[in-house]
C-alpha cells in the first residue's frame, strides 16, 4: 500500500491513567454528571418549546445552548464511561470513530461561543435599543442569527479537521483520553505545519472575536445603564446581564484550563481532567444558572413540579 495514503482503521487510545478505586469513583461521577445535565438541558429545552409564554427572541436563541451543551457532554462522557470499564490494553476505537468525537468535541467548543455572542447581540438590543427590539430582533433576524451561530462553527471546524484528515498515519496511538484535532495530526509523521498554523489561528481569532464583541455589548450596556435614571430599568438589565455574563466567564475559564496546562507536559493528566470539565461543568451548570434566574423559567418549573405531585 502507498504510505502516502496509509491509516489505520483501528486505535489505541490511552485513557485516563488512574488506579482502579479512582476509576470507579470517576465512573460514577460522570455517570451521575452526565444524567443530570441530559436532564436539565433537554427540560428546560422542552419547557421553552411547551410554554407559548417563552416563545420571545430571548429564549429561542437560548434555546441553541442546551443543545451544544447535550452535544458537548455526549461526545465525550459516553465514551469515557466505556473506556473506565475497560482494560488499558483494550481501549480501542475506529479512526472514522475517532474522527466524529474529534469534529463534535471541537464544533462544541466553537458554538459555546457563537452561541453566546448572539446571545449577547440580543442583550445589547433589549437594553440599549428597547422601543425598537420588536422590530430589530424579527423572526427574520433570529434565524440570521442562528444560522450564523451554527454555521460559523461548521465551516471552520471541518476545515481544521479536514486538514489532519488528510494526513498518512504511521502512528495507531491517542495519547489523550479521547480523539481531538491534535490527536489526529498527532498520528501522522507528516509535516503537519498547516495543522498547527491553521489550529492556532483559528483559536486566536475565535477566542479574540468571541472576547471583543461580549466586551464592546456589555460596555455600551453600561455606558446606557450609567446615563439611564431609572433605576428599574438598571436592576433589570443588571440581571439579565450577570446570568448571561456568569455562563460566560464559566465557559472561557473552563475552556482557557486546558489550553493552558497543554503546554506544560509535566500536566498531562491535570490537562485530560481540565478538558473533562470544559465538556462537564457548563453543561450542568447553564441549566441550572438560567433556570433560577429566569423568572419564567422558574414559574413554569415550579407549575410543574405541583402538577406532578
Amino acid at each position: 500500500m502507498d504510505n502516502l495514503t496509509f491509516r489505520y482503521s483501528v486505535l489505541l487510545v490511552e485513557g485516563l491513567q488512574i488506579t482502579p478505586q479512582s476509576s470507579q469513583l470517576t465512573f460514577i461521577f460522570l455517570l451521575m454528571a452526565y444524567v443530570f445535565a441530559m436532564v436539565s438541558n433537554i427540560g428546560i429545552l422542552i419547557q421553552i418549546l411547551a410554554e407559548k409564554s417563552l416563545h420571545q427572541p430571548m429564549y429561542i436563541l437560548f434555546c441553541h445552548l442546551p443543545v451544544s451543551d447535550i452535544i458537548g457532554i455526549t461526545v465525550l462522557v459516553p465514551r469515557l464511561l466505556k473506556d473506565l470499564m475497560t482494560d488499558p490494553s483494550e481501549r480501542y476505537i475506529t479512526y472514522m470513530e475517532c474522527v466524529f468525537q474529534a469534529f463534535f468535541a471541537h464544533f462544541y467548543g466553537t458554538t459555546s461561543h457563537t452561541i453566546l455572542m448572539i446571545m449577547a447581540f440580543d442583550r445589547y438590543v433589549a437594553i440599549c435599543n428597547p422601543l425598537r427590539y420588536p422590530t430589530i430582533m424579527s423572526n427574520k433576524m433570529i434565524v440570521k442569527l442562528s444560522a450564523g451561530a451554527w454555521g460559523a462553527a461548521v465551516v471552520p471546524v471541518s476545515i481544521l479537521i479536514g486538514l489532519s484528515v488528510r494526513l498518512s498515519h504511521c502512528r495507531s496511538f491517542i495519547a489523550n483520553h479521547f480523539c481531538d484535532n491534535p490527536s489526529l495530526f498527532k498520528l501522522s509523521c507528516e509535516n503537519t505545519v498547516i495543522n498547527n498554523v491553521y489550529g492556532l489561528t483559528f483559536t486566536v481569532v475565535l477566542l479574540t472575536s468571541s472576547l471583543g464583541w461580549v466586551l464592546l455589548t456589555y460596555l455600551r450596556i453600561v455606558m446606557v445603564c450609567i446615563k439611564s435614571n431609572n433605576k428599574a430599568t438598571n436592576s433589570k438589565a443588571i440581571k439579565t446581564c450577570s446570568t448571561h455574563l456568569a455562563v460566560y466567564i464559566i465557559m472561557q475559564i473552563c475552556g482557557f484550563v486546558p489550553i493552558v496546562l497543554h503546554r506544560f507536559p509535566v500536566y498531562a493528566e491535570s490537562r485530560k481532567f481540565g478538558g473533562m470539565m470544559f465538556h462537564i461543568i457548563p453543561p450542568g451548570l447553564n441549566p441550572i444558572i438560567y433556570g433560577l434566574q429566569s423568572k419564567e423559567i422558574r414559574q413554569r418549573m415550579l407549575k410543574m413540579c405541583i402538577h406532578k405531585s
